[in-house]
C-alpha cells in the first residue's frame, strides 16, 4: 500500500546551531567564529555558572533586553556545565586558533614598524601558518590578512559543531539568540547534521510538494524515536496561499523588517528574508505566502537581522540564485557571505558595486552602502537598485546618508528612483555589542558608544531621497515586529529617538510632496 502523501506544516521552524548557540555569520565563519567562541561564548557560560540566578533574572528584565544574559533556569545548571566542558574539550583547537590570532595581532602591532615584514612570519603562532599574510596599507599601518577559504579547511572550522532543532512556532518570543544556548527539549526534534545536509532541503521542499514519512526518514537519517517526532510536523494538506504568485503586472510585498518580495509573472526577487512561521497570526505574510520558486534572494549585509540562517535554510531548493556583496577578502571583521551561504548548501554569486544581474524585464544592480558598521572596514555590504515592471526600486537597507553626494552619483549612473525603502535605526547598538570578541585590542566603552550600528537620521534620509529623486519612500519597521525579538531584542516607545526621527522625516516628505510611510508587519504595492 502506498504510504500517505504529506506536507510539512507551515508553522515549522528550524534553528541552526553551532555548539548549541544559534548560528549566525559571525559565529559560524571560521575566523570570526573562533573569536566569538573563545572571547564571548565561553566567558558568558563561565559567568552564568558563577551566578545563574542573576543571568536568568537579567534575561527576563525588559531593561536588559538584548543583553548578554544566559536565560536558563538554575535547575539546568548541570547541563550548562556539561556543555562548557564539552566545548573546552572538543574545541580546544579552535580556542587555541583564536588565542593565536590575538597573539599574532599583538606581534604585528608591536613589531611591524614600517620595515621589511619577512622576519615576522617565523614569530607568528604555528596555528596560523599558511593562513595569514601580513601587509602594510599606504599609511604604513600593518595588519593580518586571513585566507578565509583556506580557514574553512583548517582546524578553525568543523561541521561537527553544527546541528539543527526543529519545532513548531508557538508565538511566544524565543530567548535572545546571542546569549542563550539551545538545550534539548521534549518538544524539539534534535538532528546532529550539518547545515548543508541534503535532508534539510528535502524537508522544506515538502512545504510545496508532498512526501512521505519514510522518504523524509531516509533523507534525514532518522531513528525510530526521531521519526515519531517528525510525524507531528507533517499534515495532509499544504497551507499555501492562493495568491502567492503574480499573473499580471508588478507587485511588491513587505514582509517585515527589511524583507521585500518583488514579483512579476516572469520573476520573483526576495530581499533580506526574515519570515514569520506563525500562521495563526493575521497581520503578516508567512511562508505560506511565498511563491513556489524564487529567482533571486538579495542580501544587503551580514548582520543577524538581515542574513538570517533559519530563514535561508527554509528556502533551500526553492531559490535560483542568492546574490551577496563581496567581502574585503581577509579582514577579521568582514567574513565572506558567499562562503557562509555555501556552508548552508545554497547557490550564491558575489557582486561588487555597480555589478548588474539581468533578468527578463529588468535587472538588479549592486550599489554602495555607507556606514552602519561602527566605522570598521567592512566591504561585504550593498544596497540594490532594482529595475522591475518599468519602475526603479531602491533597496537601501541600513545605509547611512553621511555623504549624500554618493546618491547623486548613483542617480547619474542608473537614473531616478521611483520607490525607495530605507532603514532609520539611527541610534543603533554600540560597536562592542557586535564586534567586541573580534577586537584583540580592547577599546574604551566611551569610544565604543560613539561608534554605533546606525542607519540614517531624518536629515540623512532626506538627503538620500533628494539626491535619488524618489517619488515614494518607505521606512522599515526596524525590529518593531513582534516575531523578531529573539534576534532584534528592540524596544521602542513614543519618546524613542528613532521614532522621533522617522516622524520628522515623514513631515519633511509631506512638505516636499514625496509619498512616505512607516511600515509595520505587512504592506503591498501593485501596478500594471
Amino acid at each position: 500500500m502506498t504510504e500517505e502523501q504529506l506536507f510539512l506544516r507551515s508553522d515549522t521552524i528550524i534553528e541552526p546551531l553551532v555548539d548549541r548557540f544559534y548560528a549566525q555569520l559571525y559565529t559560524t565563519a571560521p575566523v570570526s567564529g573562533t573569536m566569538n567562541l573563545a572571547f564571548r561564548q565561553i566567558p558568558m557560560l563561565e559567568s552564568y555558572l558563577q551566578t545563574p540566578d542573576y543571568h536568568f533574572s537579567g534575561s527576563r528584565d525588559p531593561k536588559f533586553r538584548g543583553g548578554f544574559f544566559v536565560g536558563i533556569e538554575e535547575k539546568r545548571k548541570g547541563e550548562v556545565e556539561a556543555l562548557l566542558a564539552a566545548i573546552r574539550r572538543d574545541r580546544a583547537d579552535m580556542i587555541r586558533f583564536a588565542e593565536a590570532i590575538a597573539e599574532a595581532e599583538k606581534i604585528v602591532r608591536e613589531e611591524a614598524t614600517g620595515y621589511d615584514l619577512r622576519s615576522l612570519y617565523p614569530k607568528l603562532p604555528s596555528e596560523l601558518a599558511g593562513l595569514v599574510e601580513v601587509t602594510y596599507d599606504t599609511g604604513n599601518q600593518a595588519s593580518l590578512h586571513f585566507l578565509e577559504p583556506l580557514a574553512y579547511q583548517s582546524k578553525a572550522y568543523t561541521e561537527d559543531r553544527q546541528s539543527v532543532q526543529l519545532s513548531l512556532e508557538t508565538g511566544i518570543e524565543r530567548p535572545f539568540v546571542m546569549s542563550t544556548p539551545r538545550l534539548p527539549s521534549s518538544d524539539v526534534l534534535e538532528l546532529d547534521i550539518p547545515f548543508r545536509h541534503p535532508g534539510i532541503e528535502e524537508l522544506f521542499l515538502s512545504r510545496i510538494r508532498p512526501t512521505t514519512v519514510a522518504a523524509l526518514r531516509e533523507a534525514l537519517e532518522l531513528g525510530d524515536a526521531e521519526a515519531a517526532q517528525l510525524s507531528r510536523l507533517l499534515v495532509a494538506e499544504p497551507g499555501l496561499a492562493a495568491d502567492r504568485h503574480v499573473t499580471a503586472g508588478t507587485r511588491i510585498r513587505y514582509w517585515g523588517h527589511a524583507c521585500l518580495l518583488l514579483q512579476t509573472p516572469e520573476v520573483s526577487i526576495l530581499t533580506d528574508p526574515f519570515i514569520s512561521a506563525d500562521t495563526s497570526a493575521t497581520d503578516r505574510y508567512t511562508y505560506d505566502d511565498l511563491p513556489d520558486h524564487i529567482d533571486y534572494v538579495v542580501i544587503t549585509h551580514g548582520h543577524s537581522d538581515h542574513l538570517v540562517a533559519e530563514t535561508l535554510l527554509q528556502l533551500r531548493g526553492r531559490v535560483g540564485t542568492f546574490v551577496v556583496p563581496r567581502t574585503s577578502r581577509g579582514n577579521l571583521c568582514d567574513p565572506s557571505l558567499a562562503l557562509f551561504l555555501k556552508c548552508l548548501g545554497l547557490p550564491v554569486i558575489e557582486v561588487d558595486d555597480f555589478d548588474e544581474v539581468p533578468f527578463p524585464g529588468g535587472k538588479i544592480v549592486a550599489t554602495p552602502f555607507f556606514g552602519e558598521h561602527a566605522d570598521l572596514d567592512i566591504r561585504a555590504k550593498s544596497t540594490y537598485w532594482i529595475s522591475i515592471g518599468g519602475k526603479s526600486v531602491y533597496v537601501g537597507a541600513d545605509s547611512s546618508g553621511i555623504d549624500p553626494v554618493l546618491y547623486r552619483y548613483v542617480r547619474r549612473h542608473l537614473g531616478r528612483v521611483d520607490i525607495a525603502f530605507l532603514g532609520m535605526e539611527c541610534d543603533g547598538a554600540p560597536m562592542n555589542w557586535k564586534y567586541q570578541p573580534m577586537l584583540t585590542q580592547p577599546i574604551p566603552k566611551k569610544m565604543s558608544d560613539t561608534r554605533k550600528l546606525s542607519g540614517s537620521n531624518a536629515e540623512q534620509a532626506s538627503a538620500i531621497v533628494t539626491e535619488l529623486g524618489a517619488e515614494e519612500v518607505y521606512i522599515y519597521a526596524m525590529g518593531e515586529e513582534s516575531w523578531l525579538g529573539h534576534v532584534m531584542a528592540t524596544s521602542y516607545n513614543e519618546d524613542s529617538y528613532q521614532l522621533q526621527q522617522i516622524a520628522e522625516f515623514e513631515e519633511w516628505c509631506t512638505r516636499q510632496g514625496v509619498k512616505a510611510g512607516h511600515l509595520l508587519n505587512r504592506a503591498e504595492w501593485h501596478w500594471a
